[in-house]
Formats: C-alpha cells, structure tokens, sequence
C-alpha cells in the first residue's frame, strides 16, 4: 500500500512550520502602532437603558440565557426519546457501526483541525501580538476564543451524528409497522434535537460574552470565537463533503457495474456510503449552520459598534439578541403546533406525501416568527430616534429574511422535488437520450434556478435597502448595510426549524441503507420474534415503500436549505466587508453632525480605481478553482474507491461484505478527503493573506467578487444535483425501474450531481465567510505596514503568499491525479503468499 498519511503527516508539519516562520517573521518587521480595529471594540454598559416593565438591557439578555438553557434541556431530552425507542437488533448492530466510523472520522478531522489553527493562531499572534502590541493577557483571550469557536463546532457536529445514527434505526424499524407516519415523525425529531442544541449553544456562548466578558475584552473575545468556529466549519464542511461523495460515487457504481441494488450488503462501499451520510449531510451542515449563526451575529455587532451613534447602541444590541431568542420560542412552538396537526392528520393514515407536513412546517414557523418579530419590536423599540415608525421598518427588514427562509425552499422545491417538472423532465430526457441527455437536463435546471435564486434574493435586499431609507440613517452610517446584515440575520431566524429539515435528509437516507444491510429479512423467525417482543406485525413491502419516498422528501428538504445558508454567507459577508471599508476610507462629520464615510477616499471603491476593478475579475477565478479542486479530490477517491471494491467484492456465498473490507473504503474516502482538503484549504488561506497584502482595495473587489460569483455558483450546482437526485428516487420509487437502462442513466446523473451538490456547492458557503473574517485581520495588517512605510515589504511577502497558494492550487490538480495502485497492492500481496 501506498504510504498516503505519512507523506500527509510530512507535509502538514513541513507546512505549518514554513508557514509559521514566515508569519512570525513579518509579525516581528512591523514593530508599529495601530488604529484601532475590531478587536479593539468596547462593548456599551447594558444597564445604561431600560425597556418594558423597568428592566434594563442586561436584564433582558439575561433571559436568554434562560431561553437557551430551556432549549438545550429540550434537545437533550428529544435525544433520550431517541435513543429509547424501540428498534431490532439487526438494526442497532448496523447504526452502531456506522457511528463508530463517523466517530473515528470526526477524530481524524478534529486532529486536521488543530495542526491549521497552529496558520491561524500564528497570524493572529503576530498581528495582535507583534504588530498591534496588544498586552499577552488579550492575545491569549483571542487564541481562547477561537479554541471555543472550534470546539462548539466541532461539538454540534458530534452531537448531530450521534442523534442521527440513532434515529436512522429507528426510522428503519418504525417504517415496518405498516404506517408511514413514524418513518416521518422520527427524522423529525432528531433534527429539531439538533436544531435546538445547536442553535441554543451559540447563542449562549454570545450571551455570555456580552454579559460576562469586560467590555473592552469582548471585541477580541467574538473575533477570535468567530474565526475558530469558521475555521472548523470550513474543514468540516469540504471535508465531509469530499469524503461522502467519495463513498457515494463509489456505492452507486456498483449498481451498473454488478447489477445489484443500491444497499446490498455485500457490497463493501455501502457502510462508508452511510458514514459519507453524516459526514457530509450531518456533520458538515451543523458545523456550517453553528459557524453561519455565529458570524452574522458577530458582523452585525461590529457594525453596531462602528456605525451606529453611541446613544442607539445598547437599544440595536439588545433589539437583536432579543430577536434571537423570540425566534427559538417561535421554532419550538411552531414544531409543537405542526405535530399536534400532522400527527391528527396522517397517524392512522395508510399513505402520505412526506414532503407535505414539512413545507407546514417551515411556513409556520416563518409567520410566527414575523408576527412575534412585530410584537417584540414594538415592546422593545417603539420610538428609538424619536421616529415612532422605526420599529416598523427595522421589523420588516427582519421580515425580508424571515420570508427569504420560507419563500427559497418553496422556490427550490420547483427544481429539485420529486414532484416537479424540471426533476420529471431530466427523467423524460433519459427515456431516449439515455445519460448524455440526463446530464444537459439538469445543467438546465441548476442554470434557471440561479437566475430565480439571484432575483429572488436580490428583490429581498431590494425591499430591505427601501425600508432603510426611511429614517434609518438617522441612527447609523450605511444603513443600507444594517439592513443587509439583518437581512442576513433574518434568513437564519427560525434557525432550529431550517437546521431541523436539513438534518431530516441524513436519517432518512441513511434509514434505507440500515434496512437492507441488516438482512432482517433473514434473521430466522423474525415474524415471530418482532411479534412476541415489540407487540406488531411486520410488512416488509410498505417498510421498503415508505423508506424510499421519504427518502425523496429527505432529498428535496436537503436541497431547500443549502441556498438558504449560502444566501445567508453571501449576504452576511456585505456587513463583513463594510468593516474593512470603514477601517480603508474613514469616517468624518457632516454639516448635520451625523458620521459618514469620508467621501475623498471611497472613490477607489469603483471601477475607475484599476485595483478594485482587478480584484472583481480575481474572485472568480478562486470560485472556478475551488469547484474544480474540490471536484478532483471526489473524482481520484472515488476511482480509488471503486477499483478497491470491483476487486474485492464477493457476490456469491456470502450475505454481507466484511468489516475488513468496509474499514477499508472508508480508510480510502477519509485519505482523499484529508488529502484534497490540505490543497483546498491552504490555497484559499494563502491567496487571502496574498491578495490582502498586495492592495487593500483589490482586496475588498475579490471579497466582494467571491460572494457573488459564489452564489451563483453554489446555487447552480446544488440545484442541478438535487435534480438529477430526485430523477434517480423518482425511477425507483414512482415507475419502479430499478435494473432498467433508465436507472443506470439516472444513477450516471445522480452520481455527476453528487460533487455538484454535496462538496463544492455546500463548501463555498463556509468559505465565503472565512475568506471575509480571516479577509478582516489580513487587511489590518496590510494597512499597518503600509502606514508604517513598509510597503516594498508587504509586496514581497504578497508575492511569497502568492506563490505559496499557486503551489497548493498546482497541487490540488496535479498531485491528485488518478493512479491505480489497487492493482500493484494485490500483485505485491500474491507475491508474498506465494513465496
């Protein structure tokens, strides 16, 4: 076998050493004094205003504690309920085993984790520690910070496989009973019992910041938090998603290579299919949703701090935490309003449209949601600014978000459920055109769902920009991207209810994979047994039935809410960058005494200014490289991954592949997906420092040119991959075609759309936000040295950064190219048995 993970270990620590020396060396050059930046921000005294009833602002957020405790108490219990419910041992052996492999998994990247943070922490020290001179109490509290920002990510993604490779058991063996209504009230629960867990912790952690920290300790406490959090939500995500698409691809292969179906035990790849499952719709979508939570509320403190008038701050601060916390009453209510409703509805029912009581689900929460927004605002801010209407118009604001939340999954569900015409069109085509027209088909439908994503997107921050010139301005400089941010926050309002549907996909898809590998078909006496210890009577075909539609269900669900997180980075990130164009142009006073951007220096904020103009046009490109980077580490681990299965799968005299041989695939998918990771990762973090070291305007048109181009970029993909996704369920489920030439078109598709949908698309969103945040303290430093007359140096080390990501971007092609090594590993292990 090839030594992959030493040469891995090798370079990592030849990396981070190079890397380390480098930093600490430009850290130790630029002994200058700085402006202050956002780590510098002081937190307002909350006890200075008070609201309804006489309670001040610190009065108020203190109930939020209590509103996250309540919501972390709710999802430990629903977990409980979980891991109670009944299930066949048959089951329980195979979820058990998936776990384990998730779990060894999540080590593995918790370790990967740590060795970049070493990058992070040495950037970090030397401009807060070297450059800013920052006493080492503070720096210490920011590399603190950012540990915690890691952990909390790294700790919802434990929690959400674990309660997912509980759940997806239990919706196996539920599904036999019979009725549908369990195998969709199960993945249910166990995603709102990640919802709340999630949601409640960061906000938490942010309470406790702002109410516990000092106040000129807070500003470092959220940057480094939000930096870590980013951090390990990035690796998380590219990671998990090179990994599952991987064991994914080299799964569904199987299926038109040996005409088998898709779970069949025997196959070698299916368990590490169902780790991909959570490693990539699990673990990567609750780190990413934790991160996203987290870093728009840090984005819209340091605008709050920077732009608004001293006098509004605690009143702005307080209206939006408030907002938080109304809106995970109003996800919790909402879940019990819908499952008082669904579970009257379809208990007793023998059929049900799976897709149905999640859409009520989502629209309920959203209207709640915008009602307490209203009601909640007026009690809060009734006249902030003199102005009697302004909670009115901060509220609809608000509202634009909210909706966006509702009105983009109902938009993606045109594209990419199974019951709609462009997912029924790519089936049509595949009839006659077999795979060739299969493809074009869903290339069609990602492309016309950019164009409705970018309308729809675009006309709620248009609706928002008017509400904010309504007198908004009166409080703050650039109210147009208050409203942005909040816009922003709006999107991730019902945050349990969103991550609750996205995490509804993992358990279902794996629930369909645990039935088949658990052979309970042929466990002797089953009938009897189920009967005697569970009180029912088992009906394979409607099991088999249920599982699979639901699976559709988990797939469109799934779909809905990656546009949403990836509008929330793309929009969130406006705020972000206000940050560094207020730190580039200044502020001065007006003749009416309000502060405003000075206006002498915004004009290298356009297209005149060639730097800017440059920058646009180089954003792109990193978007183009990073699809096709993170692409070409699925397409060499997948062709390893097959070439190991065809040559060690055994279809005759066994029921199941070995464990061996499953450990194996998954050893394989976790090599590529660290491999691959490295070069991803490592070229964006190096291209940041580059291009925030070259010019300090080139660097604000490539942060803005990321966001958008990776918008449209992200939303085409996942969408085209939904599509061909669901083309595939609807081949299986509605015309029951498996084994035909059809399917075998539909899974050409299906796999095609695999990467598209599950590793680049999800994967810029967390990179978007990290390019940004990390973006905040590279430019500091690039402006201090400038200032400090250091600018021939800060070309030189742009150069060396530079040269530094091309390396990785070279890598990430040509050390990744396909080579067979299967076959020259079994001739090695010939030659030594037959000596």
């Amino acid at each position: 076998m090839t030594p992959t993970v030493p040469r891995m270990d090798a370079l990592r620590k030849s990396v981070t050493g190079t890397a380390t020396r480098v930093l600490g060396l430009l850290a130790l050059l630029a002994g200058t004094t700085a402006s202050a930046s956002e780590a510098d921000l002081v937190l307002p005294d909350f006890r200075s205003v008070t609201f309804i009833g006489g309670l001040n602002g610190q009065q108020l957020l203190m109930s939020g504690i209590a509103v996250c405790v309540f919501g972390l108490v709710f999802g430990f219990l629903q977990y409980a309920s979980l891991q109670k419910m009944p299930v066949h041992r048959a089951m329980l052996e195979i979820s058990e085993l998936i776990y384990e492999t998730c779990k060894t998994y999540l080590m593995t990247q918790l370790k990967f984790i740590i060795v970049l943070w070493v990058l992070i922490g040495a950037v970090m020290v030397g401009y807060f520690g070297f450059l800013r001179h920052m006493e080492v109490g503070r720096v210490a509290i920011i590399l603190f910070a950012s540990l915690v920002g890691i952990a909390g990510s790294c700790g919802v993604a434990w929690f959400g496989i674990r309660v997912n490779t509980f759940a997806n058991s239990r919706t196996a063996f539920a599904s036999l009973r019979g009725k549908p209504y369990p195998t969709y009230a199960i993945p249910l629960q166990a995603g709102m019992s990640i919802g709340m867990v999630l949601i409640s912790t960061e906000l938490l952690l942010m309470l406790f910041i702002l109410l516990f920290v000092p106040a000129d300790f807070a500003g470092a406490c959220f940057i480094g938090f939000a930096i870590g959090e980013s951090l390990g939500a990035s690796v998380l995500r590219i990671a998990g998603g090179i990994f599952t698409k991987i064991a994914d691809i080299g799964s569904d292969l199987m299926k038109i290579v040996f005409k088998i179906k898709e779970d069949d035990a025997r196959n070698p790849g299916v368990i590490a299919d169902c780790t991909g499952d959570n490693a990539g719709d699990s673990v990567g979508p609750s780190a990413d949703g934790f991160e996203t939570y987290g870093v728009t509320g840090v984005a819209l403190i340091t605008f709050i701090l920077l732009a608004v008038g001293g006098e509004y701050r605690v009143q702005l601060l307080v209206w939006i935490f408030m907002m938080r916390i109304v809106m995970v009453v109003a996800s919790l209510v909402s879940y019990w309003i819908n499952d008082a409703i669904q579970s009257a509805r379809y208990k007793n029912a023998d059929h049900m449209n799976f897709e149905t009581p999640l859409t009520a689900l989502v629209w309920l929460t959203s209207i709640v949601s915008v009602a307490l927004t209203f009601v909640v605002s007026y009690l809060l801010i009734p006249d902030i600014g003199g102005d009697t209407s302004l909670w009115i118009k901060l509220s609809a604001i608000i509202t634009c978000g909210t909706l966006a939340g509702a009105i983009i999954p109902e938009a993606i569900k045109a594209f990419t459920s199974t019951e709609s015409r462009h997912v029924r069109e790519v089936v049509k085509a595949s009839r006659e055109g077999g795979a060739s027209l299969n493809v074009i088909s869903g290339l069609v439908a990602g492309n016309f769902s950019a164009y409705w994503m970018g309308l729809i997107i675009a006309g709620l921050m248009g609706l928002a920009y008017w509400f904010s010139t309504m007198g908004v301005g009166a409080l703050m400089i650039a109210p147009a991207v208050f409203a942005f941010g909040l816009v922003a926050f709006g999107f991730l309002g019902m945050g349990p209810v969103t991550i609750a549907v996205d995490s509804y996909g993992p358990v279902t898809d794996n629930a369909q994979s645990v039935y088949e590998l658990s052979l309970i078909e042929n466990v002797p006496n089953v009938h009897a047994e189920v009967q005697k210890d569970f009180g029912f009577a088992l009906d394979f075909e409607k099991g088999k039935q249920y599982l699979e539609e639901n699976d559709g269900a988990g797939n469109t669900f799934k779909a809905t809410a990656k546009p949403v997180l990836i509008g929330t980075a793309v929009v969130g990130a406006t705020t972000m960058i206000f940050s560094i164009i207020v730190l580039l142009v200044g502020t001065t006073t007006n003749s009416a005494g309000l502060q405003v951007l000075n206006a002498a220096n915004t004009q290298n904020l356009s297209l005149l200014h060639a730097p800017f103009l440059l920058g646009l046009i180089t954003g792109g490109a990193i978007i183009y490289w990073f699809s096709g980077a993170s692409m070409q580490a699925v397409s060499t681990g997948a062709y390893r991954a097959v070439e190991f299965i065809k040559a060690n799968i055994k279809l005759e005299g066994v029921e199941k592949a070995s464990v061996a041989d499953s450990k194996k695939v998954v050893e394989i998918c976790t090599q590529y997906a660290q491999k691959g990771m490295i070069n991803i990762f490592l070229g964006v973090f190096f291209s940041t420092l580059a291009f925030a070291c070259f010019e300090a305007y080139f660097f604000v048109g490539y942060l803005i040119s990321i966001a958008i181009f990776g918008l449209y970029q992200a939303v085409f993909m996942a969408n085209a991959g939904g599509a061909w996704d669901n083309a595939k369920k609807l081949v299986e489920t509605e015309l029951k075609a498996k084994g035909t030439e059809l399917h075998a078109a539909c899974v050409v598709g299906d796999t095609v759309g695999d990467p598209f949908k599950d590793t680049s698309s999800v994967a810029l969103n967390p990179v978007i936000k990290f390019t940004t945040l990390f973006g905040l303290l590279a430019v500091e430093l690039s402006v201090e040295l400038e200032a400090a007359g250091q600018g021939t140096l800060l070309r030189v080390f742009s150069a060396v950064f530079f040269v530094l990501s091309m390396f990785f971007v070279y890598r990430s092609f040509y050390g990744m190219r396909i080579e067979s090594v299967v076959s020259s590993e079994l001739k090695s292990e010939a030659q030594v048995k037959a000596a």
